[in-house]
């Protein structure tokens, strides 16, 4: 039964009680009857009850205006004239007068709700124009879900007092049209020049060049300084040259070079990124395009962290002068997890950058999906109602309409920071590349699009129509942008060597390379005596004015009786880290699931008071000055989150970022930003980061997915210093590979496999001259052992393994064993270890143990690297699962493996 119908059959005091309802708690009232009490409250807004009129004071067909207002601004998106290529899909009920009890008949009569949408008392025939050039034409907009009333009343006035449209002199007209013309100029002079070649054209979305001109132009009006831009291959030469002003010589190059200027193996030209400070309208700002690999969506992350970075290190924290923008496919958009996941965590406080706008290049089609197979929902953006933010669905075809949607989201992100989307419905004009042939499976769309013309082309007409500019005049500017192209041309043809601009270069100025020397001289490390114990003291004081829970101050008593003892366990051998570089004004973040307390309760870097009402931070209480130690817990992810912190540590070189996964094995989530930025990026990209991932790593029986960090993964990506694995067994050597991070003159990932029961044993502690008077050691050699030659086997290992060979060796009081730890994985320490084996009979079993299977952890990557020696492996047998599911099978195969080492 319809809502009207339902109304109809209701007694007066039925009604009179919903609506009451409804004004106390409107989600509690059916949508249906929401949807008519809006209508009755704007319209009892606008004029004084009259005797003629109902109790309340509105007639009925006011009250039906006012609910067509309301039907306009909810669903007007349903019935737009958004897409060049293809019919609108149909939907009902439609904005048609019946479905609002009015007719024909009422178009000319004049109603209050006139002033709803600022036109004043006008005829039912001007507000339905007014409501239609608003919300039906080559704009639609969606944001009724939103729940913020402040927000959906300036968006109202914003588009209903312009009808979503701007009135452009013939100056602007003219300056977005040369910006189609240089969009579509340099799509048609590549696709001459380079015949086949992939550049993945942005013919058929060229309105999103002039968008982002106007984005980027205007930014300075609304104090934005730093534009960060995100997006994958579709238009990215374009957006290179166009919007960065990357030359147009260098893009070129790009297809014919044969080698590169540096020793890297660089990328395909979609895929790199670009920094420049430009000078837009009298207005400098600086404007970024992060490198991206061919994973869709993957980038997205990696731009926010480095909004963030941005912000809070060279910005003070002023989220309006810092945007960014991500462009998205509509395949992607609707199908990649990790847009989510960076939606996500858009408002929260250890993550957000004030607002993002993202931009879809919607050519309806996924490589050869249609997008009818590619989402179950209605829009592609439709994940944007994640975090109530609102979506603009624009035409392709009208660049006018583009640059005002362009320059209102950039308002409304200003005003409110909160995220925006826009999606441009457009086509692309080839297949998914130009080698691809779309008739295979969208032979109808494909001709329309051979018929259709190009948003140049019909502004053009649109121009020369309104004699802005005469067709000659158009075609002169034509050619003149051709001549620039002509010039770039062959300036690009005088080389065949490619130079990569290194991404933030003015940061990485005094950084260079890694170099083997790096890994085999020793970095200074060390902190003075007077300030380890002043900064031990800080942190492990408690303040007597506020009241904690008992097991904290038990625990922080303990903490402090290190001092005394002498004794430093894990966590104060990586707070004291963290405290150090802080007060040497290093910023230190560290995010993560639980990294705030610690899934093993070992970290407490924030601890609650006993009613639950105030937080304390002890690492933010340093004395004097220093820089901030920031711990955050994470949402429940890690491709989105460990994108984010790979994105902040490349934007500020000079500040310490981790990510820590709750346990290691939980990494291979984010197995995209490993593969595809952490590892490779150095090498594709000369990107330099000293992002460090914390993997917690231990067989202790847990079962399969809390055992193993996957040590083996990560020893298969090494290759020419792009990264470190460590796995460190104790706390002294854990603050200082922390700590050389951020004392050497170059950046290089770490992977550190941190402990999990060793956290608590009661072997696994350092004195305060290990780290006063130490550095980092890559290995450790054996000092329980005396005469070295009368060694007859010799145990290499690494991690919380040791601690368990060492007992049953004491326990068997098998002195001619001696076990060395192998601290750091890669750079594997060949030199260091070399100079170790000479001390001992050249005839000595050398045996590498480990908990993981033969076919995982370091075994094999051990047995490559020592080469000429020959090495045994004992291991778990090889296997498909990295650990058992008992506990009483791990122990079997535990005691196996220590038995057959001190056999």
């Amino acid at each position: 039964m319809s809502t009207r119908n339902e109304l109809g059959n209701m007694d007066i005091e039925a009604l009179e009680a919903l609506y009451l309802q409804y004004k106390e708690n409107p989600e509690s009232v059916e949508e249906s009857f929401r949807f008519f009490f809006q209508g009755f409250d704007l319209a009892a807004k606008h004029y004084p009850a009259k005797p003629q009129d109902t109790g309340a004071g509105v007639s009925a067909k006011e009250i039906a205006v006012m609910n067509l207002i309301t039907g306009y601004r909810r669903r007007g998106h349903l019935f737009t004239k958004t897409n060049p290529v293809r019919s609108r899909r149909k939907y009902s009920p439609s904005l048609e007068l019946e479905t609002f009890n009015l007719s024909e008949n009422d178009l000319d009569t004049q109603f209050e709700a006139g002033k709803e949408i600022g036109i004043g008392r006008a005829t039912l025939r001007e507000i339905v124009a007014h409501l239609d050039e608003t919300y039906c034409k080559s704009i639609g907009v969606e944001y009724r879900y939103m729940t913020k009333p402040e927000i959906v009343q300036w968006l109202q006035k914003k588009m209903e007092s312009a009808r979503n449209q701007e009135s452009l002199s013939k100056d602007d007209k003219l300056y977005i049209l040369d910006k189609l013309i240089e969009a579509s100029g340099l799509e048609d002079y590549m696709h001459r020049k380079y015949v086949g070649q992939k550049r993945f054209s942005l013919e058929g979305s060229e309105a999103i060049i002039p968008a982002l001109d106007a984005i980027v132009s205007h930014g300075g009006q609304y104090d934005v300084n730093d534009i960060v831009i995100g997006m994958a291959h579709r238009g990215r030469l374009n957006v290179l040259t166009n919007i960065m002003r990357k030359p147009y010589e260098q893009v070129f190059r790009g297809f014919t070079a044969e080698s590169y200027d540096e020793k890297i193996k660089g990328d395909v030209k979609y895929h790199l990124g670009y920094n420049n400070t430009i000078n837009y309208r009298g207005r400098t700002i600086a404007v970024s395009l992060a490198p991206n690999p061919s994973h869709l969506e993957a980038v997205a992350p990696v731009v926010e962290g480095i909004a963030k970075a941005k912000l809070e290190h060279e910005h003070d924290f002023q989220y309006n002068q810092v945007l960014p923008i991500l462009i998205h496919g509509d395949a992607a958009i609707a199908g990649q997890g990790v847009v989510y996941e960076t939606i996500q965590f858009s408002k929260l406080d250890g993550y957000k950058t004030g607002g993002t706008i993202h931009i879809v290049i919607n050519n309806q089609v996924g490589f050869t999906t249609n997008y009818l197979q590619g989402r179950s929902s209605t829009y592609c953006t439709d994940i944007a109602k994640v975090t109530q933010s609102p979506v603009f669905h624009v035409n392709g075809d009208d660049v006018e309409a583009m640059v005002f949607v362009a320059k209102l989201a950039l308002e409304f992100r200003q005003k409110f920071n909160i995220d925006v989307f826009i999606d441009l419905l457009s086509y692309r004009k080839y297949g998914h590349n130009e080698g691809d042939e779309p008739r295979f499976t969208q032979p109808k769309l494909y001709d329309i699009i051979a018929k259709h013309k190009n948003p140049r082309e019909i502004y053009a007409e649109k121009l020369i129509n309104q004699e802005a500019i005469t067709k000659a005049e158009y075609e002169s500017r034509v050619a003149a942008f051709q001549s620039v192209l002509d010039k770039a041309y062959e300036i690009a043809n005088e080389s065949t060597c490619l130079s990569i601009p290194h991404f933030f270069e003015e940061k990485y100025k005094n950084i260079r390379l890694p170099k083997p020397e790096d890994f085999e001289t020793v970095a200074d490390t060390k902190i003075s005596k007077e300030t380890f114990l002043d900064l031990a003291r800080r942190i492990t004081t408690l303040p007597k004015e506020k009241n904690f829970y008992n097991k904290t101050i038990r625990l922080f008593a303990q903490r402090a009786g290190m001092i005394d003892n002498d004794s430093y366990d894990w966590a104060m051998g990586e707070l004291m880290a963290y405290t150090s570089l802080a007060k040497e004004m290093f910023p230190v973040r560290l995010s993560g699931q639980d990294s705030e307390r610690g899934t093993f309760s070992h970290r407490h870097a924030e601890i609650i008071t006993e009613d639950g009402e105030e937080k304390y931070f002890p690492l933010k209480n340093l004395g004097g000055e220093h820089a901030m130690v920031r711990v955050y817990n994470s949402p429940l992810n890690e491709y989105g989150i460990l994108g984010f912190e790979y994105g902040y540590s490349v934007a500020n070189p000079f500040a310490l970022t981790i990510w820590e996964a709750q346990f290691g094995d939980f990494f291979n989530v984010g197995q995209v930003i490993v593969d595809q930025y952490i590892s490779s990026a150095q090498e594709k990209w000369g990107i330099k980061s000293g992002l460090v991932m914390y993997l917690p790593h231990g067989y202790e029986g847990q079962g399969a997915e809390h055992s193993s960090g996957r040590i083996e993964r990560f020893l298969n990506l090494c290759a020419n210093y792009n990264m470190q694995v460590i796995n460190a067994t104790t706390p002294a050597n854990h603050f200082h590979a922390i700590r050389r991070q951020l004392h050497r003159q170059i950046r290089v990932p770490l992977i550190s496999f941190t402990p999990k029961s060793l956290l608590r044993h009661p072997e696994c502690t350092s004195g305060i001259a290990d780290f006063t008077e130490g550095h980092f050691q890559e290995i450790i050699p054996d000092k329980e052992v005396n005469s070295l030659p009368e060694v007859t086997k010799l145990l290499l290992c690494s991690g919380k393994l040791y601690y368990e060979l060492a007992a049953a060796r004491k326990e068997m009081n098998a002195r001619h064993i001696s076990i060395i730890r192998i601290e750091q994985l890669y750079p594997f320490p060949e030199k260091q270890l070399r100079e170790l084996l000479k001390q001992y009979n050249p005839n000595v079993d050398l045996v590498w143990v480990q908990e993981e299977p033969l076919n995982m952890g370091a075994g094999l990557f051990m047995k490559h690297q020592i080469g000429d020696c020959e090495l045994r492996i004992i291991a778990r047998p090889s296997s498909g699962v990295t650990a058992e599911g008992l506990t009483a099978l791990h122990k079997i195969n535990q005691a196996e493996i220590i038995k057959e080492a001190m056999e």
